[in-house]
């Protein structure tokens, strides 16, 4: 049977690159920073935090978007267990995880708890997170799902090297998996991932970029 995880490339020692895809699973700038301007802010997070919130993601990467909901949620003080589903079709090895999160001392404890308890085959639970990856093509995965997500982080690689996860069928069934209300938010601008959104049911806004990106996308799910 092939090999399905990940295969990692390191630029600068501690920036992990997709060989498969020769894409960074984060900013080279400051990772932490991105995801927070654009998953956390992108969704209007912490404020919309409640009791039962679920977030889902495409692709899982470093598991370091779960990271820092996990500590907004800790930080804001919700109540529960924060839900984060994840689909991720190459797992990247606990070494590499370790090796990656490094690079973000603020995380340290959380990083450690998660990879003590971490195992792609089943659900995660810790203090206040209850995590399951999905793993498998999200083309097939996402739409045999039974949840809903109030919020998207859709971080795929970028879409002119991993095209597969932006496609617009894959993008309808994201919005079947939305809660009313809910939203989405993700580092691209791309004017088909932007169309292909909208035509799922979102209004789909345009916001200021991440350090070197002028531009990036949310969107609220409009009510049927």
């Amino acid at each position: 049977m092939a090999d399905q995880s990940a295969q990692v490339d390191w630029k600068d020692g501690n920036v992990p690159v997709s060989h498969r895809f020769n894409d960074p699973y984060f900013s080279i700038h400051d990772g932490l920073a991105e995801t927070r301007h654009v998953f956390l802010g992108g969704n209007d997070l912490p404020e919309r935090f409640a009791p039962g919130f679920h977030i889902a993601e495409l692709g899982f990467g470093t598991g370091l978007n779960v990271l820092a909901a996990w500590q907004a949620w800790l930080d804001a003080g919700a109540t529960g267990e924060l839900s984060f589903t994840s689909f991720e079709a190459f797992a990247m090895r606990t070494d590499d995880m370790r090796t990656a999160l490094a690079a973000f001392p603020e995380l340290a404890d959380l990083a450690q708890a998660l990879l003590a308890a971490w195992h792609p085959e089943r659900p995660t639970h810790l203090p206040g997170l209850r995590l399951t990856v999905i793993k498998g093509d999200a083309r097939n995965t996402v739409p045999q799902w039974q949840g809903r997500a109030d919020a998207w982080f859709l971080d795929g690689f970028s879409p002119a090297k991993n095209p597969e996860l932006w496609e617009p069928a894959l993008m309808q069934a994201v919005a079947k998996h939305t809660r009313p209300g809910g939203s989405f938010a993700t580092y691209t601008a791309a004017g088909h991932v932007r169309r292909a959104l909208a035509d799922a049911g979102f209004d789909v806004m345009r916001r200021a970029g991440f350090g070197r990106k002028r531009h990036m996308s949310t969107g609220i799910l409009r009510p049927t």
